[in-house]
């Protein structure tokens, strides 16, 4: 009597016994690192203060010197003249005996140079002791090539730049450029209204301004990466008269 052999189980695919285990695996460790990058945003969110606040801060330069041969107030001042406040006070702590107002032209015959010239006055600054220097600069890159020629002419080796407090790491940055070497570039911060490094994000004219220096620093070390200071001239293609022309950031 013929006797079939006995139904044997077939053996399983290789690895078809650990596919649930794989997928489940997988699906955990993108739970895990969902909710590490969650946590992290949350962190961040909790610390946005701190952050902001010394990203603020970041951007603002406070060094007057003891002493200078002079003080140079930046165009451009706020509504306020708090630039013009901020060299008068420099002025009456005897830290250099003239006060440059750097102003635009406006009109063939007056510019903000003169309106500077006004408040530096009504500020107790003497007449004897303010040059006006009136220029057509469009940044403050120009603005340093028009007033390191005052600079150079004078014969002064140290200087004081008058800005708003923004503006102070970009300035110092254009103006040691441009500058020659043998001349020391301090900064003076006057505090700007519009721009409190303690809240600047929560304004927008804080934004605005954090965003425009922040563009405009990495537009000045572009254009300056060629700058000799012994002559205030760049060899990049940049400033030439056939060059594509690049936003200004006043």
């Amino acid at each position: 009597m013929n006797s079939s052999p006995p139904n044997r189980p077939r053996p399983a695919p290789l690895g078809s016994g650990f596919s649930g285990n794989g997928e489940r695996g997988g699906i955990i460790s993108k739970l895990i690192v969902l909710l590490a990058f969650l946590l992290v945003l949350f962190v961040l969110y909790l610390l946005r203060g701190p952050i902001f606040r010394e990203m603020g801060n970041l951007w603002i330069v406070d060094e007057p010197p003891a002493s200078a041969d002079a003080i140079l107030v930046l165009a451009d001042d706020d509504y306020w003249g708090s630039r013009v406040q901020r060299a008068a006070e420099l002025f009456h702590e005897s830290v250099a005996p003239v006060v440059v107002a750097s102003g635009h032209m406006l009109r063939p015959y007056a510019g903000t140079g003169d309106f500077m010239m006004h408040d530096l006055n009504e500020r107790g600054v003497p007449p004897a002791a303010i040059i006006v220097v009136k220029h057509q600069a469009s940044d403050t890159q120009e603005e340093s090539q028009a007033l390191r020629a005052v600079v150079v002419e004078h014969g002064w080796k140290h200087v004081v730049v008058v800005t708003s407090n923004y503006h102070t790491r970009r300035a110092r940055y254009i103006f040691r450029s441009v500058f020659p070497a043998r001349v020391t570039v301090y900064v003076a911060a006057a505090n700007d209204p519009e721009f409190d490094p303690v809240n600047w994000w929560q304004r927008r004219s804080g934004i605005r301004s954090f965003a425009h220096e922040l563009v405009g620093m990495v537009v000045a070390m572009w254009e300056l990466r060629h700058m000799n200071p012994e002559t205030g001239t760049t060899s990049s293609r940049l400033f030439s008269s056939d060059s594509v022309p690049l936003p200004s950031f006043p």
